[in-house]
C-alpha cells in the first residue's frame, strides 16, 4: 500500500469525515460565510476569510481555547519504574529511530496534546475522546516548526486543533488545516498504535512513559466520559447516521477503508494490500468505566 494510515476511532466520525481522505486538499477562499462575532473576539488572529468547509460544520464543545491545556513540556519515567497503571490500560506508543515513548491515554484524555520532541522529530501527539481518535504528527510543514492548542471546538464530534503560530485551524483525525492561513496543509502522520502499557514495556524494556505535569492538577485516572461507550450517538454530532453500523462502533481504518473492530475480532486476523491487521485482547477502553483501570476490554489491533 502507498500509506499504512492506521486508525481505530468511531464509526460514525471516520464516515463523516471519508470524503476529506478521498478528496485532494484544496486551499479555498470562504465564501460570505458569517462567522460567529465572538470567534473575532477569541481569534483575532485567524483569517477566517480562508475556510475549506462550512463555519456550520464547526461547534463548540463548551471550552474556551486552550481550555483543555495541551502539555508543551512533557516529563518521563523510566516504563521499567511506572507502576501506577494498570497491565491493560491504554498508551499511545510511537517509536522513531529506536526511541520509544507511551503516552497513557489517562493522561491524553485531559489535555488531548502533547507538543513534544522524540529523537530530534518535533511531534505532536494527539487525542480526541468524543471520537477515540489517536493519531500522532510530525509538527514540521515546510520549513515551518509547529505547536499545537486545542480550540475547544468540534467538526463531526472530532478535535478541531489550531496551531500557535498563525492561529489556522486544523481537523484532527485529516491533520488538515480547515480553516485560516494554513487551510489546505496537511500535516505527516506518524507510525503509532494503541496498545496496553504491559506490552509497550515487553516491547521496549528501555523505553519511558509520560507523568503528568501536575498529578493533583487533574482527577487522572478518572474518565471524564463515564459511559460514554454506551451513547447512542457522539456527543454534538449533527450529520448522517451510518445505516448499517452502529454510530458509536469502533472502527479499524486504513486510509479511506475501514472494519468493524468486533470484524476484525471475530477473523483474528484480515489480510489488506501488504498489511496483515491482527486483534488482539487485553486492552480496556478509557471511555467505559469512571475508572479507566476497569474499563471494559476492547481489544486493539496490530499491524
Amino acid at each position: 500500500m502507498a500509506t499504512a494510515r492506521i486508525s481505530i476511532l468511531v464509526a460514525t466520525t471516520f464516515l463523516s469525515l471519508l470524503s476529506g481522505l478521498l478528496l485532494p486538499a484544496k486551499t479555498a477562499l470562504a465564501d460570505a460565510q458569517a462567522v460567529p462575532r465572538d470567534w473575532h473576539t477569541e481569534w483575532p488572529r485567524t483569517d477566517f476569510s480562508r475556510s475549506a468547509i462550512p463555519y456550520s460544520e464547526i461547534l463548540s464543545g463548551g471550552p474556551a481555547k486552550d481550555g483543555i491545556p495541551a502539555i508543551d513540556r512533557p516529563e518521563f519515567i523510566s516504563i521499567s519504574a511506572e507502576t501506577g497503571l494498570a497491565a491493560t490500560e491504554p498508551v499511545i506508543s510511537v517509536v522513531i529511530d529506536g526511541v520509544a515513548r507511551a503516552y497513557p491515554l489517562r493522561i491524553l484524555i485531559w489535555h488531548e496534546i502533547v507538543n513534544d520532541r522524540l529523537a530530534g522529530v518535533p511531534i505532536a501527539v494527539t487525542y480526541c475522546p468524543l471520537c477515540d481518535a489517536a493519531i500522532v504528527f510530525d509538527r514540521r510543514l515546510d520549513g515551518r516548526l509547529l505547536d499545537f492548542g486545542t480550540t475547544g471546538k468540534l467538526r463531526y464530534s472530532d478535535l478541531v486543533m489550531y496551531d500557535r503560530q498563525t492561529e489556522s485551524w486544523w481537523q484532527q483525525f485529516l491533520g488538515r488545516a480547515i480553516v485560516g492561513t494554513l487551510t489546505g496543509s496537511e500535516l505527516t502522520i506518524l507510525p503509532s498504535r494503541v496498545e496496553p502499557v504491559a506490552r509497550f514495556r515487553d516491547r521496549h524494556p528501555d523505553g519511558k512513559i509520560l507523568i503528568p505535569p501536575d498529578p493533583q492538577a487533574r482527577a487522572y485516572g478518572e474518565n471524564p466520559y463515564a459511559g460514554y461507550d454506551g451513547s447512542r450517538t457522539p456527543f454534538l454530532y449533527q450529520g448522517s447516521l451510518p445505516a448499517n453500523i452502529a454510530p458509536m462502533a469502533r472502527v479499524v481504518a486504513v486510509g479511506s477503508t475501514a472494519w468493524a473492530l468486533s470484524l476484525v475480532k471475530a477473523r483474528g486476523e484480515i489480510l489488506t494490500g501488504d498489511l496483515r491487521l491482527r486483534w488482539h485482547g487485553g486492552l480496556n477502553s478509557a471511555l467505559d468505566t469512571a475508572d479507566i483501570t476497569h474499563g471494559r476490554d476492547i481489544g486493539y489491533v496490530t499491524v
